[in-house]
């Protein structure tokens, strides 16, 4: 079979799974794997402006439960639950610790080179993209590089015989309450972005997979 089938084997096995196996489990090795390709994802200006809670502790998930309606299955029969956030306003503002720790220690950019940078995405920030308009807009965009990692960690999964499930149905702001609560997540850095289960299927799934012929989304200008 050719590298090409492999993957795309994987995008037709994959599914939003509702429901898992609770007696299957995910070897520690497969899911540091998932995760790898989440770290190993790519972001705009490489930032990296998410963090993935693995949520193990079951009193938590049964706190989420009420105010997570799109995942009243998955919490119970997901062996790993994974709480995306992404972060906010604050900290990725160009001179925030966070941008700075990045492009001087992860980077390891000269000064003179993380200065140039800070620029480049001052002037992102406020004019290529108007993302300064509204406070909210920086998570968002930063969300959006969070998704860039779920999709890659869904399809690494599919890829080796594991389900997941990407979810957005819940409270934002009533989860997001519930992790300060437990000190899991500090406003001023995070927002929740989405939430995401993996295991394997209990069943599988009712019908085949649908999508548009690629003509609905592809047009070629020559």
């Amino acid at each position: 079979m050719s590298k090409k089938q492999e993957i795309l084997d994987a995008f037709h096995y994959r599914f939003a799974c509702k429901e898992f196996d609770t007696a299957k489990k995910i070897k520690a090795e497969d899911f540091q794997f998932i995760l790898e390709t989440a770290r190993l994802s790519p972001s705009s200006f490489g930032f990296e402006p998410w963090k993935l809670l693995v949520i193990e502790n079951k009193e938590l998930r049964e706190d989420l439960m009420p105010n997570a309606w799109g995942a009243q299955t998955q919490l119970p029969t997901a062996d790993k639950f994974v709480i995306v956030l992404s972060r906010t306003k604050n900290s990725l503002a160009p001179e925030s610790d966070y941008i700075q720790n990045h492009l001087k220690n992860v980077a390891q950019m000269p000064d003179e080179v993380a200065e140039m940078y800070t620029n480049h995405f001052s002037n992102f920030l406020e004019k290529d993209f108007d993302l300064l308009a509204e406070d909210r807009l920086v998570f968002e965009w930063a969300s959006r590089q969070a998704y860039l990692a779920m999709a890659n960690m869904m399809t690494s999964a599919a890829a080796i015989g594991i389900d997941s499930c990407p979810i957005e149905g819940f409270d934002k702001q009533a989860v997001e309450e519930l992790l300060i609560q437990k000190n899991l997540m500090d406003a001023n850095e995070f927002g929740v972005s989405a939430m995401l289960a993996f295991g394997y299927r209990a069943a599988a799934p009712s019908r085949e997979k649908t999508r548009q012929p690629i003509e609905a989304h592809v047009e070629t200008v020559y």
